[in-house]
């Protein structure tokens, strides 16, 4: 029997032992994902960050004492035109989205970057078969 934990039991449990509004951000934004992405596959890698994958990661979900760090992993190819990103803004690749504390997100603008990294995961998928 396999004893490996489920990835989205440990998001559950990690959104329950932050117990504070970072939990509460975790899981408005996990269930965003979810919305947006129905088949997105939720895991736990480098020792405990949640990671949103859909053909390739979309996005990773990190929680600092000040922020949770929301990492789009090909974010500098995405459009933003509500200008979302507000961090790792100098990279050539990942881009992020720093929510602090009772500052809300534009649910339909997150929705529609995580539409578009699904939709650049799924071409670089295309291109690779």
């Amino acid at each position: 029997m396999n004893d490996t934990p489920i990835p989205s039991a440990l998001i559950d449990q990690r959104i329950a032992e932050l117990g504070d509004w970072r939990g509460e951000t975790l899981a408005h934004v996990r269930a965003l994902i979810r919305e947006a992405d129905p088949e997105v596959v939720e895991e736990w890698k480098w020792r405990g960050v949640p990671v949103w994958s859909h053909d390739g990661i979309l996005c990773t979900g990190e929680s600092y004492k000040a922020v949770v760090k929301l990492t789009f992993a090909k974010g500098a190819a995405l459009a933003d035109p509500a200008g979302l990103f507000n961090a790792s803004l100098d990279g050539n690749v990942r881009r992020a989205i720093d929510l602090r504390e009772d500052e809300p997100i534009d649910a339909d603008a997150f929705k529609a970057l995580i539409h578009a990294a699904v939709a650049l995961n799924r071409s670089k998928q295309k291109k690779k078969g």
